[in-house]
């Protein structure tokens, strides 16, 4: 089986065995790597693979965390040979699917949408009924006159307070690409920022705002990487005390 058009053209591999025995003598492994590697053909480009030597019910997965946070890097689709080669939890699985990362698995590539979403079915289901609430006293408050959905109803305290909401959510998520895009930068090792934009794009990781990488990109990603220093306390001026002569 191929995987569907709706995969991206980038994907990470992702192999796990229960047995460090397995792990060592390669069973199991070469298979899922050859279900993987029939899966996504010719028109995907594998860009990482991690292998994981742990039991499917221990949620603690150091690979697996590598992997997810490759995807993110390089807006990549994460692979399985096997659905259960996740896990076999179900909160594990939902866990995964909010974390922002599309996955597929070989074997059964509907499992990225309908397996997470019958698991949450009860969930959805109550998200659904507090949108119908929310829809229908919008529309009891439209009925009675209430002009919706534009920024004049708003005060312009909460004007402010809006802007500084959407730019600080930008901020945090610039500070998580930033994150995600370190064990790359680690890997590089220490080059100009010329040179790494160069390395970024040939390894097709796409900028922050996407499209190609520049010095200037990579300096200011560097910028917040950086560990902040703590900004120096001005010292206190003390105010000498003048005795009144007699």
């Amino acid at each position: 089986m191929t995987a569907p058009a709706d995969v991206g053209t980038k994907v990470v591999s992702y192999l796990r065995v229960s047995t460090v025995k397995q792990g060592h003598s390669g069973l199991g492994l070469e298979a899922q790597r050859e279900a993987v590697r029939r899966f996504i053909g010719t028109d995907r480009k594998l860009v990482a693979e991690y292998v994981e030597v742990e039991s499917g019910k221990n949620p603690d997965r150091p690979e697996l965390a590598k992997a997810l946070t490759a995807c993110r890097a390089y807006r990549a689709t994460l692979v399985v040979a096997k659905l259960d080669r996740l896990s076999r939890n179900a909160a594990f699985l939902l866990n995964l699917r909010d974390a922002g990362v599309p996955f597929i698995a070989a074997d059964f590539p509907m499992a990225n949408e309908l397996t997470s979403g019958i698991l949450a079915v009860f969930a959805q289901h109550e998200a659904k009924m507090i949108s119908e609430r929310t829809k229908a006293a919008l529309a009891a408050a439209k009925a009675r006159g209430v002009k919706l959905g534009t920024a004049r109803n708003l005060t312009p305290e909460a004007r402010t307070r809006g802007l500084k909401a959407g730019r600080a959510a930008l901020l945090v998520r610039a500070d998580h690409r930033a994150a995600d895009l370190q064990p790359v930068l680690e890997r590089l090792g220490p080059m100009s920022h010329n040179a790494i934009a160069k390395a970024l794009n040939a390894e097709d990781i796409p900028a922050p705002r996407g499209g190609r990488w520049q010095a200037t990109t990579v300096s200011r990603l560097m910028a917040r990487l950086a560990p902040k220093r703590p900004k120096a306390r001005k010292p206190r001026r003390r105010l000498a005390a003048h005795r009144s002569r007699a």
